[in-house]
């Protein structure tokens, strides 16, 4: 929508000539079509195939966890980041089922690591702690090279 003093609210369509360059239309592209898995997506930092543009002849590293603990951080992270970059996409395509039936997938594979994250290791986040005492401090710090985790 736009906003104009003496007409009101108008939309985009009407065919006025706002001074903005003239773009060309693109094909409406199905993006349940391009959609990467939440790995491949994460490593490349967007969900799209034909998103991820190299500088040079850069490329991305496949992540390789060293432990069960960091293999369970990693999944969290790239459900979280599949998560956000499509609600991204729904925010153009509201109407696209696939597409929200895919970030409903990524939501509850989330939902499930972070339980089982939660029971192994303790609470990723604040609001997870549960019991009569505060016990986030109380876990292993990264820098102590407890267990698996060696983060800084």
């Amino acid at each position: 929508m736009l906003f104009d003093e003496n007409i009101g609210f108008m939309p985009f369509d009407l065919g006025i000539n706002l001074g903005m360059p003239n773009m060309e239309e693109k094909p409406m592209v199905q993006p349940t079509k391009n959609v990467l898995s939440s790995e491949e997506g994460f490593l490349r930092g967007n969900m799209y195939k034909d998103e991820f543009k190299p500088y040079k002849n850069y490329t991305y590293r496949k992540i390789e966890p060293l432990g069960k603990r960091e293999k369970l951080l990693f999944e969290i992270m790239q459900y979280d980041f599949a998560i956000n970059d499509l609600n991204l996409c729904l925010d153009l395509h509201p109407d696209d089922a696939s597409l929200y039936q895919l970030f409903q997938k990524y939501v509850k594979l989330a939902c499930d690591k972070y339980l089982e994250y939660g029971k192994l290791y303790g609470p990723l986040l604040l609001d997870e702690t549960n019991g009569s005492t505060f016990n986030w401090i109380s876990d292993p710090w990264p820098w102590n090279d407890k267990e698996d985790a060696k983060y800084v």
